[in-house]
């Protein structure tokens, strides 16, 4: 399975988890991996050359940190305009029907802030939605998210082990659907 990993952090080289996760996944074959704010700093995303990028692959991964309950603002312009109508969903036919997308987020706040008896009275599951949503219109399988939560002073061992983690995870042949 050919899988894209679309890396959305704005400042790559200062993140411990997601520069990690990235520099981890580069050994690996058969995943390419796209820097949204490396390639595209002016938010002037080339439609074309990121539609071409989702046809040659089977699985999509958003890795991203969670910013404001949803993702960095890059990923949502890339959302607006490369799923455009005719080619991610619409009447002719959807060139990403039968794609697999995954999430691969962290947040600075523990797991249990992300409950509804939490701190941000929504869990993870709800506040994912759009992007649920965002799979189904566009004919794809949204798979259970990889999430690494409280990384705000996570020590560098739990970084790395959440590397690995996150490798065996994109390898594993038996990836749930998200309910």
């Amino acid at each position: 399975m050919k899988t894209l990993v679309i890396v959305v952090h704005p400042n790559l080289e200062q993140s411990k988890v997601n520069k990690t996760w990235a520099e981890r996944l580069k050994q690996e074959e058969g995943m390419t991996l796209h820097h949204l704010y490396a390639q595209y700093p002016d938010f002037k995303i080339n439609v074309e050359k990121e539609q071409q990028l989702l046809v040659e692959h089977d699985r999509i991964v958003f890795q991203f940190p969670f910013y404001w309950y949803s993702s960095p603002a890059l990923l949502k312009q890339w959302l607006d305009d490369v799923l455009s109508y005719g080619f991610a969903y619409g009447s002719a036919s959807s060139k990403l029907q039968g794609k697999e997308l995954l999430l691969a987020i962290s947040t600075g706040g523990p797991a249990e802030a992300y409950e509804s008896s939490g701190r941000n009275g929504y869990t993870m599951e709800e506040l994912l939605r759009p992007f649920q949503a965002t799979a189904n219109l566009c004919g794809m399988s949204f798979l259970s998210p990889f999430l690494l939560q409280g990384v705000l002073g996570m020590e560098e061992a739990k970084i790395q082990e959440s590397a690995e983690a996150f490798v065996s995870y994109l390898k594993s042949q038996k990836l749930q659907t998200a309910k």
